[in-house]
């Protein structure tokens, strides 16, 4: 969906999904540290307005606010004043509505006011870069809402072309050629079985989603982005249970170690 603008100078971008969930298991998914910790990142919030809000972006660094809505289980949104150097202060909203049959809409509108489009194309990005992630939200409420959670993330930037580091990347992890509803096992660095939910390829990235059984419940998701002859490869791991920390502690550097070997760094 393309930037939208008004006379003011707002500038806006919005993403409407539906997810599984009652409001409450969606509101604490979207609005708490502890939920988004469970499908995108580490994250701490303080659940007032005017609580800080923070975002641990791990490589790619982090990112703080202050909420400015508080209004569970429906409506929710904070402020990013230093999202980007020089960038006006960015809004974000979120809001949930209940539909029959236990699912909600989720809608999330980020704008900002400025009179030139000079981060027009940063703002086109956030609509390219969550839906891997709200792949990972729709699997979380699905199998595992509520659950402790920690991450394991690794990433790694390679002067390639993305297409040549999918198949390398997914050869290398016994992923190449997987389709939706596959049992695949990764053998390398540490093994890890599941069923394949979700598989995207498209010019600006390509991903692929399973749902961990073994061993111990988890969503990976892993993929590649970029433009030209730079690639990112990402690999995220969800774990949930009570040891989750424990077991993202010990899994992250050898995934960090494995990409490093695999590909020379950009």
């Amino acid at each position: 969906m393309p930037i939208k603008k008004d006379g003011s100078g707002k500038r806006w971008v919005e993403m409407e999904l539906i997810v599984p969930g009652t409001p409450e298991q969606v509101w604490q998914a979207m609005a708490t540290g502890s939920g988004n910790t469970a499908w995108f990142t580490p994250t701490t919030i303080d659940e007032r307005v005017g609580g800080a809000i923070h975002f641990d972006m791990g490589e790619n660094g982090e990112s703080k606010g202050e909420v400015t809505v508080w209004e569970p289980p429906l409506r929710f949104g904070y402020v990013e004043r230093d999202w980007g150097e020089g960038a006006p202060p960015l809004a974000t909203e979120i809001t949930v509505t209940a539909r029959s049959g236990d699912r909600c809409i989720v809608r999330m509108v980020h704008s900002l006011f400025a009179l030139t489009d000079d981060w027009d194309d940063q703002m086109e990005g956030f609509e390219s870069g969550w839906p891997g992630f709200f792949q990972v939200l729709r699997v979380y409420l699905a199998h595992f809402a509520g659950m402790k959670a920690a991450v394991a993330f690794a990433i790694t930037r390679v002067e390639a072309p993305q297409l040549n580091v999918w198949k390398q990347l997914t050869e290398g992890l016994s992923l190449a050629g997987a389709n939706v509803g596959d049992e695949r096992t990764l053998q390398t660095p540490e093994k890890l079985s599941g069923v394949v939910e979700h598989v995207q390829q498209d010019t600006k990235q390509r991903y692929v989603l399973l749902r961990l059984s073994q061993p111990a419940p988890g969503i990976a998701l892993i993929g590649t982005y970029g433009v030209g002859d730079i690639t990112n490869a990402s690999l995220a791991f969800y774990l949930y249970g009570d040891d989750a920390e424990q077991r993202a502690a010990a899994s992250e550097p050898r995934w960090r170690d494995w990409l490093g070997k695999t590909f020379k760094r950009a």
